[in-house]
């Protein structure tokens, strides 16, 4: 179990009404998987969706100000924001995180949204015609203690400091409304290591979520809170940057690490590109996407991880005592690799639902539960994949231009 003062929350899910994600993502259905997975504290998502946010007011139960209870996990009401607007003489596309304290709130949030244009019904993830700054000040006028962070910070077209979309800084994005940017999501191509060698981010938390668009991606990244799990907690967290840990895909994985061209299955590494002298594609000519890798690099050439640690507990320490992070490869991965076959094959869920069942949760079995439970629930093959997953014994292929890269036990 997660630590006494501590809960684990997955902050960046959405629903079966968001484009692209699956029909099984029904709030009953959300909680239970949270529950099998060791999540504390959920954002519902999509509440700007009309459809959703009557079936989130009629199946959470309220705990305290702002916090809901559903099945046994506790709720805050959080949303994604696709802002599309221009400034600088460029197009600019970038995903925020928005949480609110009340419905009420919710309910004048999404007025304001359809006010300036907004299509709510038509996807769980609506998209605006505002400013980031625009966008965070409308909320925090209507809710004073309202949350806004960046998503997924790095990627190309979505965030915030992407290659193509994005900004040099937050500062250039958010003007004045910079100082309420308490933290930001590290998205599934980056981690914290990378995120240190940004000077910009010293003073924010640096959180990651999973961005489920479908119940087994929930938890895939987490972060682990010290306080209390309600909504004033998780405020009071995020703005003392009381984190104990984060868990983090390997950020090769993630389908934006590398630069490359799918089209042409190119892929290149920052220093290959660099090497190239261009980021054209070497198939075609067009221009590759560059990825996240790439994008630190340039905001920070000098500092590769921002000095990162490995420690006796698997922990990824930061030298000036940042919270640290541990990567962990998802349960159903190490189960299909070690059994060669399919995540979603009846084998695999039998023998994932009896490590969760009989262990406590898929966080327990992967970071905290010993060789033996391991090996008594599942076998040593399994406890033997858990190990080496843990210590860091992998081959990583990595990801590229929207494409997941892989990650294999060694």
């Amino acid at each position: 179990m997660n630590g006494a003062g501590e809960f684990v929350a997955d902050l960046h899910i959405h629903s079966r009404y968001a484009y692209a994600c699956s029909k099984n993502l029904t709030l009953q259905g959300i909680a239970e998987t949270a529950r099998i997975k060791g999540i504390d504290l959920l954002a519902t998502g999509d509440f700007t969706h009309p459809a959703w946010l009557a079936e989130l007011e009629a199946g959470l139960e309220e705990a305290d100000h702002g916090t809901f209870h559903q099945g046994g996990v506790n709720f805050v009401l959080g949303t994604e924001v696709s802002c599309v607007y221009k400034q600088g003489g460029k197009t600019r596309r970038i995903h925020l995180l928005v949480y609110l304290s009340s419905f009420e709130s919710a309910i004048r949030f999404n007025a304001g949204l359809s006010n300036r244009g907004a299509k709510l019904e038509g996807d769980g993830r609506p998209t605006v015609k505002m400013s980031g700054a625009e966008l965070t000040a409308m909320t925090l006028d209507l809710d004073t203690s309202a949350i806004v962070i960046p998503a997924h910070i790095w990627t190309p077209w979505y965030g915030v400091l992407g290659s193509v979309s994005g900004f040099d800084s937050l500062e250039e994005c958010f003007g004045d409304s910079a100082g309420h940017i308490s933290a930001v999501e590290t998205g599934l191509s980056s981690d914290p290591a990378m995120n240190w060698a940004i000077p910009e981010l010293d003073g924010r938390a640096i959180v990651s979520f999973s961005d489920a668009h479908s119940l087994p991606n929930l938890g895939r990244e987490l972060t682990v809170f010290r306080g209390r799990p309600t909504y004033s907690g998780l405020r009071e967290a995020i703005l003392r940057n009381a984190i104990t840990y984060t868990v983090e895909f390997y950020p090769e994985e993630g389908k934006y690490h590398f630069n490359g061209h799918r089209k042409c299955g190119v892929r290149q590494s920052p220093d290959q590109t660099l090497e190239q002298g261009n980021n054209s594609c070497p198939e075609c000519g067009r221009a590759m996407t560059l990825g996240v890798l790439h994008r630190v690099r340039a905001l920070s050439p000098e500092v590769a991880d921002g000095g990162a640690y490995p420690d006796e507990d698997g922990l990824i320490r930061h030298p000036n005592g940042r919270p640290p992070f541990v990567r962990l490869v998802p349960l159903a991965e190490l189960l299909g690799e070690t059994l060669g076959v399919g995540t979603r094959t009846k084998s695999v869920q039998s023998i994932y639902r009896r490590l969760c069942d009989e262990l406590g949760s898929e966080l327990e079995v992967l970071k905290r539960a010993d060789e033996a439970q391991l090996i008594r629930v599942a076998g040593e093959a399994v406890a033997e994949a858990v190990r080496k997953a843990r210590g860091g014994q992998v081959s990583v292929q990595p990801g590229f231009d929207g494409q997941y890269g892989t990650v294999r036990v060694l």
